[in-house]
């Protein structure tokens, strides 16, 4: 079995996950790219050595339990679980969103984190020593919306309370729990924020972004920490998007 920690990245293949996946390779972690595509993933790992790609689509609970089934017979064990696949849903008001809307995003940001978490729980708590840590992707919409944004925001409020259900039940077997919301990192899906969105007042402003690698640095922060010590929770933003006033 490999002696480096043993990280599953989730939405490996772009964006945040695929920034942080290369920041726990450069750092000495085995990393599981686990992603819909494996092309992607491919590009992410860039030849790494201790990148192992897994092509799993995570709202699909058999093709989670076989990729964990995999990972714990390649590698005995998982350490850390970032838990970053979700996908976003456009301007649209509760009446004009379509059913299949809904459920896409509702199977992708919540039924496909609590399956990957599920079964990180399950390694976690079998495995000697016991323990790890799971990390949620939340978002700033964990806090407070954006205007025409149901589906997405009601799936990342669902995430904190995943959170904090899991850092609960995890404590008699040293697995913590921890939630970072982000805020305009550039990537592609914050793209349309430096064209310019709705506000809350109706205007259709630019908002600041940051640098991606400041949530990748974050996120292994985090997952750096000893199971003594847990950051239960982080919004790593862009200083001067509107947070502050949003809510």
């Amino acid at each position: 079995m490999n002696a480096l920690p043993i990280a599953l990245i989730s939405g490996a293949g772009s964006g945040i996950g695929r920034a942080t996946a290369r920041k726990f390779l450069a750092n000495g972690y085995t990393v599981v790219l686990m992603g819909r595509k494996q092309s992607t993933l491919l590009e992410t790992a860039a030849g790494a050595a201790s990148a192992d790609v897994l092509a799993c689509d995570v709202t699909d609970r058999e093709q989670v339990r076989q990729a964990f089934v995999k990972i714990e017979l390649d590698h005995g064990r998982i350490d850390v679980l970032f838990n970053n696949a979700g996908i976003g849903s456009p301007y649209c008001l509760i009446d004009e969103i379509s059913h299949e809307t809904w459920m896409d995003v509702l199977q992708t940001n919540v039924t496909g984190s609590f399956l990957l978490a599920q079964q990180a729980f399950r390694l976690m708590r079998a495995q000697s020593p016991q323990g790890g840590r799971i990390i949620n992707n939340g978002s700033i919409s964990a806090q407070v919306p954006r205007p025409g944004s149901v589906p997405y925001t009601t799936t990342k409020h669902a995430i904190t309370g995943l959170t904090k259900s899991l850092s609960l039940d995890g404590r008699p077997f040293n697995i913590c729990c921890s939630q970072i919301d982000v805020g305009n990192a550039l990537t592609e899906m914050a793209v349309p924020m430096t064209r310019g969105v709705k506000q809350a007042n109706g205007a259709i402003e630019k908002e600041p972004t940051m640098d991606v690698e400041h949530v990748a640095d974050a996120v292994f922060h985090m997952a750096s920490l000893p199971l003594e010590a847990n950051v239960q929770f982080m919004t790593v933003m862009a200083s001067k998007m509107p947070l502050i006033g949003r809510g």
